[in-house]
């Protein structure tokens, strides 16, 4: 879709979302270079904030090059909102079901008809306590090598200053910068033409999520940990530090007696 053709829904859903985000949020948006001009393609963004996914909206907007987003398929079902989801042509993505797939064959056929394609890989908030981003789901490395369309990476923060994950009230004031780094395409030659194995789908994944994460270092201005934190193994983790040491304290006695 060419930076022109941004369509009635679009312009309606920006007249009614643009003035509170602009009161919400001072912006600091930068490499908007790297949003190609022509053609489509494909954003990866990191999410830390129930609120950033209307914030990065603004901002795709506004580069003229209007994203449509995998989103719930629950979001499609109220009325008034299922009309703006339908009507700015949002992809609607039915977990668990067997129309699961139906998500992914929509954003290829979108890609390839020339419009931009917005995935948040890790599918869900970082659980990352520090908000680094997390092991992602290989949906977008699967459209990726179908289409072999630029991928984008794009990092944000400031929406989680206004609403961090899970909480239930927002932090107004002071105002908040929403902050978004967009770097080069990922180069993901090296997976071309190879099959689409769940082991390279993974490699690809981490390879465009570990550009995320980088970006991501750039904007908060702090080094980025080694590697994308895994909530499973945090959790393996945490019950193994949790499990008493029976056979260490029985020694203990053993030893005692």
């Amino acid at each position: 879709m060419s930076r022109r053709r941004i369509g009635f829904w679009y312009r309606l859903a920006a007249v009614i979302a643009k003035p509170p985000l602009i009161a919400l949020f001072k912006r600091d948006w930068r490499g908007m270079e790297n949003i190609p001009e022509d053609g489509g393609f494909i954003t990866a963004v990191n999410h830390n904030s129930h609120v950033d996914p209307f914030a990065y909206a603004h901002f795709q907007y506004n580069t003229g090059r209007v994203p449509r987003f995998l989103a719930k398929a629950g979001l499609f079902t109220p009325f008034l909102v299922g009309s703006f989801m339908r009507g700015t042509g949002q992809i609607p993505v039915f977990r668990a079901t067997a129309d699961a797939a139906a998500a992914f064959r929509a954003a290829v056929e979108a890609v390839n008809k020339g419009e931009c394609v917005v995935f948040y890989p890790e599918g869900t908030l970082t659980r990352d306590p520090d908000l680094w981003p997390m092991v992602s789901k290989t949906g977008v490395a699967r459209v990726a090598m179908l289409t072999k369309a630029p991928v984008i990476p794009i990092a944000q923060w400031g929406a989680n200053e206004l609403l961090p994950p899970y909480a239930k009230k927002p932090s107004l004031f002071p105002r908040k910068t929403h902050r978004v780094l967009v770097g080069p395409p990922v180069d993901l030659s090296a997976y071309y033409g190879r099959e689409p194995t769940a082991e390279v789908l993974r490699e690809a994944t981490d390879t465009i999520m570990e550009a995320v994460k980088q970006l991501l270092a750039e904007v908060r201005g702090e080094p980025a940990p080694p590697g994308l934190y895994d909530p499973r193994k945090a959790k393996q983790a945490a019950r193994q530090a949790a499990e008493p040491a029976t056979g260490q304290a029985a020694g203990g006695e053993e030893g005692g007696a």
